[in-house]
């Protein structure tokens, strides 16, 4: 595999593989296709600075068009860094490939790599690492184009911004899941703007694609991410960067932006010279923060921080912890809950714990308010079963001994003083550079522990020493939730 060196040192540079062939090789020609692009798009259509674009990545006379749509919106915006995510047609690997090298070169110069925020996104993080994966020439000997392509755009509209270059070398879930998580918190800490570059559906007729495509926009416009993903793998709809979008959905719902405008949607077939009879869709568009009349969540956070479960929604969701629990441990299929009530169909974070004897024997859940509260549900009490990697799995002969509960949860609200904390109520996250630790409220409870004591638990919890949480680097967050199992509910 070669890998590039810049004139001035011993630089990790990318070379530029795929100019003359995606996009021009002369930098005055590669300027005036990208200039005139960009003034057939016009001006910015959303007024919010964009959290995330979404981009075609074919060749710039089929698909440049499209882009500068997307490209259009952050004229005159300033970020830390982008984000640019893309699939990989030329390797797999299982993990999300963060390039370990110092910049991307293009006709139009160089564009830096944000390597201390690199090595901030991947750390301690086996499924998205550190490497020239999918960067370099991979298996096919070829170099992957998806990346390179958005560059010229970028160094047109935004200047001097580095960026973290990411190629997913897979579609399995749990490594798109981590990277939108990552993501999700990496934007909490940092002002970038994440691209998720992606084709949609491929070789239809023209009629085909247009009815694929639209059903795709439907569904990411609808913003369920289980949903799309398995319309996704079971080839229902097709984007060959459908994992990078999901990974985006995920980190913008973790940071409220939850409005998704459609620019633009095409194919090849509507170029000039384009065949109508083997097509491929091209699509940009844009998530930003505001009012959003299509989102998927029914109710604004204001809300969903004060839903009370009533007893049958409570029972309703214990009967679906133990049902999946059941069917997970016994190798059978997942249960498909019906009549779900309305606030069980709320975005929440929640988790499912299990006890054996009295005895913690898996607790696994999510923070954040990312899925429908019953979808929640059902993931984390198979995680709790069978991936709490503090236990084995449950075994079907230890069914019979278990007490399931569960925790639905409040949206985490930072705090900067600690004796607002009400023990009992109030459950804790805290948080320093890379370290992260969680206690439920009735952890306190179930312990005795005062409020200092809780704080304390929760440092050691985080990797902390035991009094970080006098320290002012340190990020205090507080949660409440309603907690209820079997026994609450005689």
């Amino acid at each position: 595999m070669m890998i590039g060196c810049s004139k001035t040192g011993n630089a990790k540079d990318r070379p530029a593989y795929n100019a003359g062939m995606f996009y021009p090789k002369d930098p005055q020609e590669l300027k005036a296709d990208i200039k005139s692009y960009l003034a057939n798009a016009g001006q910015a259509v959303i007024s919010q600075k964009p959290f995330g674009l979404i981009a075609p990545h074919a060749g710039y006379p089929y698909s440049g068009p499209v882009a500068a749509f997307s490209y259009a919106q952050i004229r005159n915006q300033q970020y830390e860094a982008v984000v640019i995510v893309g699939p990989c047609h030329v390797d797999y690997f299982s993990f999300a490939s963060v390039y370990d090298g110092d910049a991307y070169l293009t006709p139009l110069g160089r564009v830096p790599v944000a390597k201390e925020l690199a090595k901030e996104l991947t750390t301690d993080n086996q499924l998205a690492q550190l490497s020239s994966r999918g960067h370099v020439v991979g298996m096919y000997g070829r170099a992957e184009h998806n990346l390179e392509v958005q560059l010229p755009f970028l160094q047109t509209v935004l200047k001097d911004v580095p960026i973290i270059p990411i190629i997913v070398g897979s579609m399995e879930w749990s490594v798109l899941e981590n990277l939108g998580q990552q993501l999700g918190k990496f934007a909490q800490q940092h002002d970038v703007l994440i691209i998720a570059s992606s084709d949609l559906s491929h070789y239809h007729s023209y009629k085909e694609c247009q009815n694929i495509d639209q059903k795709f926009i439907k569904l990411l416009e609808k913003q369920d991410v289980n949903e799309l993903y398995q319309a996704l793998t079971s080839q229902a709809v097709e984007a060959c960067g459908g994992g990078p979008i999901l990974a985006l959905l995920i980190a913008a719902q973790a940071n409220q932006a939850t409005t998704i405008k459609t620019l633009k949607c095409a194919n090849s077939g509507d170029v000039p010279f384009g065949d109508k009879s083997r097509v491929v869709g091209y699509l940009s568009a844009a998530i930003y923060k505001g009012n959003n009349p299509k989102s998927n969540n029914p109710k604004p956070i204001e809300q969903l921080k004060s839903g009370y479960l009533d007893r049958s929604e409570q029972v309703f969701l214990l009967d679906l912890a133990e049902n999946v629990i059941q069917a997970c441990v016994k190798g059978q299929p997942i249960p498909k809950p019906t009549d779900i009530p309305p606030i069980c169909q709320e975005k929440r974070g929640a988790f499912v714990t299990i006890e054996k004897h009295g005895q913690l024997r898996g607790c696994i859940g999510y923070i954040l308010p990312m899925y429908p509260l019953y979808e929640t549900v059902i993931e984390v009490a198979q995680s709790a079963a069978l991936k709490d990697p503090r236990f084995d799995p449950v075994q079907p002969k230890e069914l019979p001994d278990l007490e399931i509960e569960i925790s639905v949860l409040t949206v985490p609200e930072k705090i900067t003083d600690p004796s607002i904390i009400e023990v009992g109520k109030h459950g804790i996250i805290m948080k320093r550079g890379f370290y992260q630790g969680l206690l439920l409220p009735q952890v306190a409870t179930d312990y005795g522990w005062d409020r200092e004591t809780f704080l304390e638990h929760t440092c050691l919890k985080a990797g902390l020493p035991r009094d970080a949480w006098k320290d002012k680097n340190t990020e205090i967050s507080i949660f409440s939730a309603q907690v209820f199992n079997r026994e609450t509910l005689k």
